[in-house]
């Protein structure tokens, strides 16, 4: 699929996003380029029927010390064998997702997957990054940090 080319926006390893069409203002995220799509913490999924089109309902748990939870449903983009770092491949559903990464909106295939045990809550892949990023693995959250709160939620504090 072909995309439009835009100037070179400079991001570091990782980076605050925003998910603003599911009602997640803050999530951190690493930057992969040795991932394909971009993936997701997702609990409970479960598979649904809408007008006779594949759907897919989720909870996700933005920050990795607070226990809310975010319902989502979307449309199914697609299912792929996904390989993991450790080699262990898995079927996975794929959604697509307006994320936020440093100002710029953008649209992500985005797996659903269980990232619990993982540093971060999503991975921002290749598919998302060829849509005009630039990585610059020395640096950190160029587009600045989360408000407090959400960082002290992601530290597993109670909000203030």
């Amino acid at each position: 699929m072909d995309r439009p080319t835009h100037s070179s926006t400079l991001i570091g390893w990782r980076e605050w996003v925003s998910l603003p069409d599911v009602g997640i203002p803050w999530i951190k995220a690493k930057v992969d380029t040795g991932a394909r799509s971009s993936s997701l913490h997702a609990q409970h999924i479960r598979e649904f029927e809408r007008d006779g089109a594949p759907w897919v309902r989720f909870d996700v748990r933005p920050w990795q010390g607070a226990h809310e939870l975010v319902p989502v449903e979307l449309p199914v983009f697609d299912r792929r064998d996904v390989r993991s770092s450790s080699g262990h491949a898995q079927s996975r559903l794929v959604v697509l997702l307006d994320l936020v990464l440093v100002g710029r909106r953008v649209t992500a295939e985005v797996t659903l997957s269980n990232r619990s045990e993982m540093g971060f809550r999503m991975l921002i892949g290749r598919e998302a990054l060829r849509q005009g990023f630039t990585i610059d693995p020395a640096r950190s959250f160029m587009g600045g940090k989360a408000p407090k709160t959400f960082r002290r939620l992601n530290q597993g504090h109670t909000a203030a």
